[in-house]
């Protein structure tokens, strides 16, 4: 049965807040969309989680909407929602609930080194998924980025060698599409990072970003071709590259990440449901 959020002490006007979705597990995009008393206050929500505050941007005429990631690295449990507007504030208590994520065990050689990432390149890909840009670009659920069949999906954990990997989850899908395939932009919004395995992209190989706005971004890994260039606005649908097996990759693929205030979130909720 689903566990609705609890709200703790609303007063008798309080603020309208609703999370979607009511009985989310980790990995899931929190959408806490409120709407305040006050129509006529000038002053933005904000929602706080863990310590942590996520802005809120508006979405229709005194309604309002922050988004909040979970990952397969936090503990499920409880959580406790402190929403800010307009002078009031509302606390809710909600539920996250466990998911299983698949689980891969690798053997490495001794002494054998992975390809390491460029500092210019870790520094490039991190700037970019922490874009928080107030429009939104996106309408109704994502697309499929390439037709190819998923070979690896979110949140996979990794032991190596025997022992687990603490920090790592797969932060995002894989397709495994043919060479030269092409890939396509989900969800409208504006490059906003172009690189290229020449530039230093040693480990992402050439990729794409795409700024959806307020808080969500996507990358695009491993493509053999790059059709777009940064600062274009691309709509769904649109070609932005091929597919490819450009820098840390064993062959041809696809890797999709989607982010939500720079945290890896699982991107096939947005495809199949939406957030609108």
């Amino acid at each position: 049965m689903a566990i609705a959020p609890i709200a703790l002490a609303a007063p008798a006007q309080a603020l309208q807040v609703q999370v979607i979705p009511a009985n989310p597990k980790l990995g899931d995009t929190l959408s806490v969309v409120i709407q305040p008393d006050n129509p006529a206050s000038n002053s933005r929500p904000s929602v706080t989680i863990n310590q942590k505050t996520y802005p809120a941007f508006a979405i229709a005429p005194n309604k309002f909407r922050a988004l909040v990631p979970t990952t397969p690295l936090e503990q499920p449990g409880k959580r406790q929602i402190q929403v800010s507007a307009a002078g009031q504030v509302r606390n809710l208590l909600l539920l996250v609930g466990d998911r299983k994520f698949p689980v891969q065990r690798i053997n490495l050689p001794p002494g054998k080194a992975g390809l390491e990432a460029t500092k210019y390149e870790l520094n490039r890909v991190a700037a970019f998924k922490q874009l928080v840009t107030p429009q939104k670009f996106w309408n109704g659920p994502f697309l499929k980025p390439n037709q190819g069949r998923i070979t690896t999906v979110y949140g996979v954990r990794r032991y190596y060698n025997g022992k687990f990997a603490n920090d790592y989850y797969h932060r995002g899908v894989d397709y495994a599409g043919a060479i030269g395939s092409p890939v396509v932009a989900p969800a409208s919004g504006r490059v906003a990072l172009v690189g290229q395995v020449s530039q230093g992209f040693r480990v992402h190989g050439n990729i794409v970003g795409i700024d959806h706005g307020q808080g969500v971004t996507s990358i695009y890994m491993h493509l053999s071709r790059i059709n777009v260039k940064e600062g274009d606005f691309v709509k769904a649908g649109q070609v932005i590259g091929a597919v490819g097996s450009t820098g840390a990759s064993t062959g041809p693929h696809l890797h999709w990440g989607l982010y939500v205030n720079g945290q890896s979130v699982d991107p096939l909720p947005w495809r199949d449901q939406g957030i609108n």
